[in-house]
């Protein structure tokens, strides 16, 4: 009798260890990033550096002056986005195709601008291509007053490996950190290695990788972490992919060899 009350007094705490042990099973494990930053503490901003000319990129450039019919010979493709009115100013057109047009640099890093030919744009900023272009109107006496206009058209970041929905993403403005795409994918998987994301870089003719730890704010320093064209992140996954069914099923059937433990040792001890 004695053993069958205390049994019977056990049945509660019984109860709770197994819904602990249960619970046990599923990862709880929070996904945290920069988990180094303090709120006491103020982290210096380091700018942005100017996006250089790559190849295949497709620019926009706009010729303006205060004599808009000089200009008309050198926008005959302004990307869709602007006009230049009657005043020389250039404004925005609604309902645009912009990656449709634009000046599309070869493989030589060149474009074909209209009277002045080839010219020589890759590893420029859209600054010095503009001031390129203005230095060549004004000593060719073409236009005394020019001013122009350069834009990116086709920035994409290919964002692929442990993020919810990996994608490329086609970025409308210069500006996009990394932290940035990585949410625009809908964030990591919780098989992602927060300390192996990788973007990978074209320079010059090479590629070059740079590693990043997601959870410090070290990021902030990284030259990755404002984003260029064509870059690609890629984030590592604790397991390999083609281990995940596999660890899945493993997953389930100690579930189960669990929970029919627990079945058992409950029978017995309340009967």
């Amino acid at each position: 009798m004695r053993k069958r009350d205390y049994l019977r007094k056990s049945r509660p705490v019984i109860l709770v260890l197994a819904v602990l042990l249960m619970t046990s099973c599923i990862n709880t494990k929070r996904i945290v990033y920069l988990e180094d930053m303090r709120e006491d503490i103020s982290y210096p901003m380091n700018a942005q550096p100017e996006m250089r000319i790559q190849r295949d990129d497709r620019l926009s450039i706009i010729v303006s002056s205060r004599n808009p019919e000089l200009t008309v010979p050198f926008n005959i493709s302004t990307g869709g986005d602007f006009q230049v009115t009657s005043n020389g100013d250039v404004s925005t057109t609604a309902g645009s195709q912009k990656q449709e047009k634009g000046y599309m640099v070869d493989l030589n890093g060149y474009i074909e601008f209209p009277i002045l030919g080839k010219l020589k744009v890759v590893d420029l900023t859209r600054k010095q291509v503009a001031d390129l272009i203005k230095s060549r109107l004004i000593s060719e006496n073409l236009i005394n007053d020019p001013l122009i206009f350069v834009d990116i058209l086709n920035i994409k970041i290919t964002v692929m490996g442990e993020v919810k929905s990996p994608q490329v993403l086609q970025v409308d403005d210069s500006r996009i950190t990394l932290l940035e795409a990585i949410t625009r994918t809908g964030g990591v998987t919780s098989n992602a290695l927060l300390d192996r994301v990788a973007v990978i870089r074209e320079e010059g003719n090479e590629r070059k990788m740079y590693m990043h730890d997601i959870r410090s704010s070290d990021i902030f320093y990284s030259p990755c972490y404002y984003l260029q064209q064509n870059d690609m992140v890629y984030i590592h996954p604790k397991f390999a992919e083609a281990n995940t069914k596999e660890r899945r099923t493993l997953g389930f059937y100690s579930f189960g060899v669990t929970l029919l433990s627990l079945i058992t040792t409950l029978t017995v001890l309340l009967k």
